[in-house]
């Protein structure tokens, strides 16, 4: 095995004159291999990476040592310091939007990384080299997307360019922030798999921060478990996940979700008399059966019960345009929602799941069909009606930290609903809330505090308060849990699911994640350029799926289990068409 690039030893960090945060940690990273940090948020990952950057504030103080190539970088000068960022570690931040300046094209952002050391190259070569970058970042027409702007790119995109970016002064290590944190499960495979591709030909040493131990079981060669500023665990992945030894190791496994069939007592049923069967595929897609004859899907949709809950929610041949000239963004969609049950709705970015799921809170123009709410079209809906028809979908969002008004409390968040609609007094509304908060498990003095005093998962669970206000017949979750811990991530979910059957509401589960759309759905439908290609019972698709789109979008999805990913992997290349 090569020599350590970087080696920390007894590592600890502290704000002032508070308590350590990070203790005692001690890692090593070498050429060509990739160590996974994990642990929950709050566990000193990123704050243990960033300190070898010395890129901490001010009033961090940090003990220990942290050597790169021999140099002592605790308490180094910021000439040194500066020499080793970029140059020697390049760092990939976890959201690009926000990594990136709005206002300047990608190609100046990228340039600026290349003349932040000393180089020779004129304006041409400067050109030629951004192009050279973008290229080994996977992205294949780099002359537009050096002169685009971060706001016209994909996720998926933007992250490639931050790998640009962190490539430009050639560095030999190279530090990866949550890179994969709410991408699309086909999009993460292709970053991973950039990464893996990266670290084999150019040597580079790879400190990876996450959460996800699918993604540490699919890209990672060893592992250092965090808990509360403390290393617990330290070891290759594949002995770790075989036999973890600490405690919190096994609880953070355990809290996966999986993709395996549920058992079959936990299957719900579904009315195959109300549920449309698979619709015809938009074109330039990979055909869907229309004909009479039933695939597994309906199949098993059309053994099931006959008693059915009642509709809360209907969607018949939608399609949306946002401009009058465009192409629809959706069309032909077809959608029953009912009382107690879960729709999972799957795709990649730009598939149409966030468009439909503001179809049917009344958000976005449809252009054709009915979106039916209580019984009653939003389309025609005016006035009183359509104020009243909005009052029965509550929506959860993907980011409780931007939906919530930091400067107010979360007890007034939660009563904004009430408020709005007029429904309720102001002794009533605070009743409310404090039943609220005690369903959603927050303690009811809580309202008097703000967002910024809550944890991720805590702010996740007012905005699901918040959508439950009114008592709403339909919720809307969308991307509900994709920036949250492991662990949290499943206290949510399983909030979502007691709450359901507390309160009986429908809901439409908008995912990329497809472990967490086992875990909650009944019926999956799945999304892919604006149509529906596949659709049925939740273990009928995601067992034994018709469709490639599909067979793609589940072979990509990483599980955490070293040996079984390793095939996954390959069976996701194969569909893509890359090479091993």
């Amino acid at each position: 095995m090569s020599s350590p690039l970087l080696e920390v030893e007894g590592l600890r960090v502290a704000f002032g004159d508070a308590e350590p945060v990070v203790r005692d940690v001690s890692f090593t990273l070498t050429p060509g291999r990739v160590l996974a940090l994990v642990g929950e948020s709050g566990s000193g990952k990123s704050v243990s990476a960033m300190s070898v950057l010395g890129l901490l504030p001010p009033e961090a103080r940090v003990s220990g040592s942290v050597r790169f190539g021999g140099e002592e970088l605790v308490g180094a000068s910021d000439d040194t310091l500066r020499a080793v960022r970029g140059a020697g570690i390049g760092v990939v931040f976890q959201e690009p939007m926000n990594s990136f300046t709005p206002v300047l094209s990608i190609g100046t952002q990228v340039a600026e990384a290349i003349r932040a050391h000393p180089t020779d190259l004129d304006r041409a070569a400067v050109s030629a080299r951004i192009d050279e970058l973008l290229r080994a970042a996977g992205l294949t027409d780099p002359e537009r997307i050096r002169t685009a702007y971060p706001h016209e790119l994909s996720g998926g995109q933007l992250q490639r360019a931050m790998i640009a970016m962190a490539l430009a002064g050639d560095p030999v290590a190279l530090i990866a922030d949550e890179p994969t944190t709410a991408l699309d499960v086909t999009v993460q495979a292709g970053i991973l798999d950039l990464l893996r591709r990266l670290g084999r030909e150019r040597s580079l040493a790879v400190l990876l921060i996450t959460h996800d131990m699918g993604v540490v079981a699919d890209v990672a060669d060893e592992l250092l478990v965090m808990r509360r500023g403390d290393p617990v665990e330290h070891g290759t992945v594949a002995e770790v996940f075989a036999h973890p030894s600490a405690d919190y190791t096994r609880e953070l496994l355990a809290a996966v979700p999986s993709l395996e069939a549920r058992p079959a007592s936990a299957t719900p049923a579904a009315d195959p008399e109300t549920r449309p069967g698979r619709q015809d595929a938009a074109p330039g897609t990979r055909a869907v059966s229309s004909d009479a004859s039933l695939g597994p899907a309906e199949a098993s949709l059309a053994e099931a019960s006959h008693a059915s809950p009642p509709l809360v929610a209907r969607l018949r041949d939608v399609a949306v345009r946002y401009s009058r000239r465009g192409e629809p963004t959706v069309s032909g969609i077809e959608l029953d929602l009912r009382a107690g049950e879960t729709v999972g709705l799957v795709g990649e970015s730009g598939s149409g799941k966030s468009t439909i799921g503001r179809a049917l809170a009344g958000l976005v123009p449809v252009v054709a069909g009915s979106v039916e709410v209580d019984g009653s079209d939003l389309r025609t809906a005016k006035g009183r009606r359509l104020r009243e028809l909005r009052s029965r979908v509550g929506i959860v969002f993907q980011d409780p930290a931007s939906s919530l008004n930091p400067r107010q409390t979360i007890g007034w968040s939660i009563a904004e609903p009430l408020l709005v609609h007029g429904t309720a007094s102001a002794a009533d509304r605070a009743e409310r809330v404090r039943d609220l908060l005690t369903a959603v498990q927050l303690d009811p003095s809580w309202a008097e505090r703000f967002p910024h005093q809550l944890s991720g998962g805590q702010r996740q669970r007012v905005a699901v308060a918040r959508a439950l206000a009114l008592r709403p017949a339909l919720v809307i979750a969308d991307e509900p849990t994709s920036a949250l811990d492991v662990t949290v991530q499943a206290a949510v979910l399983d909030l979502l699911a007691q709450l359901q059957d507390e309160f009986g509401f429908g809901m439409l589960l908008i995912s990329h994640d497809l472990a967490v759309v086992r875990q909650l759905a009944d019926e999956v439908v799945v999304l892919h350029d604006g149509r529906v290609v596949e659709r049925g019972t939740t273990d009928a698709v995601l067992d034994d799926p018709q469709q490639d789109y599909t067979r793609m979008l589940l072979a990509a999805a990483p599980v955490a289990d070293p040996v079984r990913q390793a095939a996954r992997r390959e069976a996701w290349r194969a569909w893509e068409g890359v090479a091993s």
